[in-house]
């Protein structure tokens, strides 16, 4: 059984590993104040072409979502988010529990929009309601789609002018920057944003994501905050080494750009059987529309997540590469899907 339903059941890179063993016997300051931590967040201010951001590295997406948004939101204010957003769909109604609202806007696309946000403000007239203050977007979004430079300039403008914070989950960051689609850079995403992040975790990291932080308003008393989320990681130099190594050369690109390689084999494939897609993915996640009569074969030898029934004989399923996907697996996979579609004699 070989699996697509994620792009982390690999623990992580055999450079990040060595790096690792080779540290191991070493005493390292912890909380992140080692030098491993301090190289990577050097190579990561090179990399942004910004010296003058803050840089954290937190264990784990949903903890950077909670942590960021709910000290960056005062009491009676909310975030807005894509229905499909992860901070609203897949954690556990993690912001709720900080007291922030999420509100969500319908997008087939997973993107947000100008004139999206501007219906939720429209709609949020006094103190009587929540108070917009934050748009949380992410690149790639939850159904595979990415913004486009002019896409994300447009909404940085709109949110400047209406006085909210832009917020980027870049769990995928890795997938988005090295697609076919892809116009932006991690400069431009600084330039573009007040906060984003860099996830290691979905990119050959055992663990990690490093926040960026931009806004001078968001900065104050971050590592308090960290600390009083259970998000400062005693032994810190741990997810320092691992930046360290995705960012000292092209690692980092070089994983994500193999991971994309690897869908693009699964959906020439796919297209080739005349099977369609939910959403317009050009990075390693697929959501092909199939018949249900071939999916309990097909999940015989790959393990893969169900999104939704499209009517009573198809559903849409997710695939999803990684950095470490075997490509005669991609092939094995076209070859069964192709020998499932053909009619029967």
């Amino acid at each position: 059984m070989y699996s697509f339903n994620n792009d982390y059941s690999e623990c992580a890179h055999p450079r990040i590993l060595d790096a690792i063993v080779h540290a191991n016997l070493e005493q390292n300051n912890c909380y992140s104040q080692d030098v491993h931590t301090a190289h990577a967040i050097q190579l990561i201010h090179r990399e942004i072409e910004d010296n003058t951001a803050d840089i954290h590295i937190i264990p784990g997406g949903t903890q950077t979502n909670l942590l960021v948004i709910g000290s960056a939101l005062r009491p009676h204010q909310a975030v807005i988010a894509a229905e499909t957003g992860h901070i609203n769909v897949h954690e556990t109604g993690a912001i709720e529990a900080t007291g922030h609202k999420v509100l969500t806007a319908a997008s087939p696309d997973g993107k947000l929009t100008p004139d999206l946000v501007k219906q939720i403000l429209d709609s949020h007239t006094d103190e009587h309601m929540v108070m917009p203050k934050m748009v949380y977007i992410s690149n790639t979004t939850e159904i595979g789609t990415q913004y486009t430079l002019a896409e994300l300039t447009s909404l940085f403008l709109f949110c400047k002018k209406r006085h909210l914070y832009l917020f980027m989950d870049g769990a995928r960051m890795g997938a988005a920057l090295t697609s076919p689609a892809n116009d932006l850079t991690l400069a431009r995403i600084a330039e573009l944003t007040d906060i984003f992040y860099i996830g290691g975790t979905k990119n050959g990291a055992m663990c990690g994501e490093a926040l960026v932080i931009l806004n001078p308003a968001l900065k104050e008393d971050f590592r308090f905050l960290m600390k009083q989320r259970g998000a400062m990681f005693a032994k810190g130099f741990i997810l320092g080494i691992q930046f360290k190594e995705l960012f000292t050369d092209s690692l980092f690109y070089d994983l994500a750009r193999h991971s994309n390689q690897m869908a693009a084999i699964l959906r020439k494939g796919i297209e080739e059987c005349g099977y369609a897609f939910d959403s317009q993915s050009v990075s390693n996640q697929l959501f092909p529309i199939l018949p249900d009569s071939i999916l309990p074969r097909l999940s015989e030898e790959f393990l893969f997540s169900v999104q939704k029934k499209t009517d009573d004989s198809h559903t849409v399923i997710r695939l999803v590469t990684s950095w470490a996907t075997r490509e005669e697996e991609t092939h094995r996979f076209v070859r069964l899907l192709k020998s499932l579609s053909q009619p029967n004699p």
